[in-house]
């Protein structure tokens, strides 16, 4: 039983009465709410660490600061390569495009006589992997919408289109291969699928930019020598505690009803 609101969970033992006939012909109940309960703290425990010893990582990487750039880059690196955890690779993906925007301004108002200056202001719009239906992330104010993939399916590509009528949408990519490379594969697909050369093309034209592991890499890079490697790192660490339900505050003897997340 699951209580979101409080982050809490409870195990139905009713539920756990395991019957076995022993070779004597005579039954057995067995009560396997213990041992699950045991798997599940198990878990429990291993993912915590794991998480801890992400978030310390971040933490260290942060207090380098600029001095040390090639150490947080190679760390951010190691979190954008294809084996990598796709949330972690989402929440990287944000926090270097939200820096890297967030040094950009665009001129915009009511008219032309009226504009001012604005910043680019990336917002992350969900839980990441959540099957929510929703875009990743969206741009303010100029309404640019981001999706982030660990694939190269056209099919993938052109539901997360249709979503938003065939408005133009970023991909961000994890993988090495080029924007160009991307787009030939993608549109070959669609051609093997619909044949129709005007169906495909009003998709490809909806795909407004495709920014891969490489992208982000060197955007990276110049996030780091503008001076903002703390905002990024701290990023992480803030979205990367929504993700996994994380608390600096938990209580550490909570077992399985631990505010870590859902087992």
């Amino acid at each position: 039983m699951r209580d979101v609101e409080n982050q809490r969970y409870w195990v139905q033992e009713d539920l756990l009465q395991v019957s076995i006939r022993h070779k004597t012909g005579k039954d057995y109940v067995y009560n396997i709410a213990p041992a699950i309960m045991d798997i599940v703290d198990a878990y429990v425990a291993t993912k915590r660490a794991a998480f801890q010893g992400f978030l310390e990582t971040c933490r260290q990487i942060t207090e380098l600061g600029i001095d040390e750039p090639g150490k947080a880059t190679a760390f951010v690196t190691q979190q954008l390569q294809p084996n990598v955890d796709a949330r972690v690779f989402e929440i990287v993906s944000y926090a270097v495009l939200k820096a890297k925007y967030g040094k950009e301004t665009v001129w915009i108002g009511p008219s032309k006589d009226s504009v001012e200056e604005e910043v680019l202001i990336l917002y992350k719009t969900g839980r990441t992997n959540a099957n929510d239906g929703g875009i990743d992330f969206v741009m303010k104010p100029i309404g640019r919408f981001f999706q982030v993939t660990e694939t190269i399916d056209a099919n993938k590509y052109f539901l997360d289109i249709d979503k938003v009528q065939r408005f133009p949408i970023t991909f961000v990519v994890k993988t090495t291969e080029s924007d160009a490379e991307i787009r030939r594969t993608i549109r070959a697909q669609a051609i093997a699928k619909y044949k129709i050369e005007a169906v495909v093309n009003s998709y490809m034209e909806a795909v407004e930019e495709v920014i891969n592991v490489n992208d982000l890499i060197r955007h990276f890079g110049e996030v780091v020598k503008s001076g903002h490697l703390r905002a990024v790192m701290e990023e992480i660490v803030t979205q990367s505690k929504v993700e996994f339900n994380y608390s600096d505050d938990e209580d550490e003897e909570g077992g399985v009803e631990d505010a870590f997340g859902d087992p």
